[in-house]
């Protein structure tokens, strides 16, 4: 029996010939990524044992993302103590105020992920990088201080599922729609520790940028991880963005290798998507949702707020005014100047549209966009949960960018073709 591409970097990383979905190996740790949140507490943890040390402080790459700039004293303090424990353990990639962005659009475009590798990292959405064939997940505190102080942890290699994405996205119709639909389609619980790959005919015309809009939604639907072999397009984007370029292994799936289960999208079918209160999953096309009353539109997080999803919020929004309450977060200090380069900034401006600095913000209810009781917001993000934004009596309807511009033109719940 073959191996699965997320199976054979395990095998890799546990330096063993071989391994199977269910199999329990140590693997040793490419790529760690912290941020604001989830670190300080590892850090905490760390020192309560006695443990003064990092595996390696050149495989750790920290910013402060959730809560920056900081909001009030609590996430000043965070912040604190992440700047405090890189400066002492000279920690080579610390990506500080000014410099610090949204952690999963940060890490990719600063050439920092690499195919064939372990990534993890202390955030649920650490699957954004499988997009490059790399096997990457979220951990939680406990797991992050362990990898920090050993370079290693143990998993269970998850058993694959697999998705055949056929066909060409039609016009006004973007990968967002087509993740939308794969969690529609499974629930929030129809790929439970499993890896999500994604394969098919509809993701060569996908940028890199559109493919971590997938692969960052994988936990959506409660996958381990979400990858993407790599092709022609992949590697253009590490030829520009790698900061080592030293040669790297490309896996690819045998064609006996075991899945649970293959499932084919029509992507040339699909029309524009929104995922309804409360969860990810209740996900319905827009001709069956559109004219709903929203008070707020969100265009960013680590899901959409890369340069491409601005440019496609921007060329809607260009000569027209927002009817609603309308927030535009580039992911990262470059993306917020490649918008003040192309004119995006001034598009938004002109707009109405409030322009923030890179942040998570109210992606997670942080700050930069509460919602208040009874308020909607159309959101480009990634969880629609109770609360998630806001108010518990708050409501999210996540869905593309083009889909957020055009509802915030309208102030409801519109079609983006029809500005196409």
């Amino acid at each position: 029996m073959g191996m699965t591409i997320t199976e054979k970097i395990f095998a890799k990383a546990a330096g063993k010939e071989s391994v199977k979905a269910g199999d329990i190996v140590n693997a040793k740790i490419d790529v760690i990524m912290c941020h604001d949140v989830t670190t300080p507490p590892a850090i905490s943890m760390l020192k309560e044992k006695g443990i003064d040390t990092v595996f390696d402080p050149d495989k750790i790459v920290v910013t402060p993302d959730h809560f920056q700039p900081a909001k009030d004293i609590k996430s000043a303090e965070l912040h604190k103590r992440l700047d405090t424990w890189c400066k002492e353990k000279g920690i080579t990639n610390y990506y500080k105020l000014g410099k610090a962005g949204v952690c999963h659009a940060l890490l990719p475009e600063q050439g920092h992920i690499r195919p064939g590798e372990v990534i993890v990292g202390g955030d649920s959405h650490t699957c954004t990088y499988g997009a490059f064939g790399a096997f990457s997940s979220g951990i939680g505190s406990t797991d992050l201080a362990a990898a920090i102080a050993t370079g290693e942890l143990w998993f269970k290699v998850p058993a694959s599922l697999k998705f055949i994405l056929n066909g060409k996205l039609s016009e006004g119709v973007y990968s967002k729609d087509v993740i939308l639909e794969v969690i529609r389609q499974i629930g929030t619980d129809g790929a439970l520790y499993m890896a999500m790959e994604f394969v098919g005919d509809a993701l060569k015309d996908m940028t890199m940028e559109a493919r971590m809009t997938i692969t960052n939604m994988a936990i959506e639907a409660g996958g381990k991880s979400g990858i993407i072999g790599v092709d022609e397009v992949t590697k253009k984007y590490l030829t520009e963005t790698l900061k080592d370029t030293s040669e790297y292994d490309v896996f690819e799936s045998d064609g006996d290798a075991e899945y649970v289960k293959t499932i084919k999208i029509d992507c040339g079918a699909l029309e524009p998507m929104v995922a309804k209160p409360h969860l990810p999953s209740n996900g319905a096309p827009i001709s069956e949702c559109a004219g709903l009353e929203m008070d707020q539109a969100y265009i960013g997080s680590c899901t959409n707020g890369r340069i491409e999803d601005l440019r496609i919020a921007a060329e809607i929004l260009k000569g027209k005014e927002v009817a609603i309450r309308t927030i535009v977060v580039p992911a990262t200090p470059e993306i917020w100047k490649q918008c003040i380069d192309e004119g995006l900034a001034e598009i938004f401006y002109d707009a109405g549209c409030v322009v923030s600095a890179p942040t998570c913000g109210a992606c997670l209810g942080g700050f930069m966009g509460i919602l208040a009781e009874g308020e909607r917001c159309v959101s480009t993000t990634n969880r629609n949960f109770v609360g998630r934004m806001g108010h518990p009596k708050s409501e999210v309807y996540l869905a593309s960018p083009a889909t957020a511009a055009a509802s915030a033109i309208e102030g409801k719940l519109t079609d983006p073709r029809k500005y196409m």
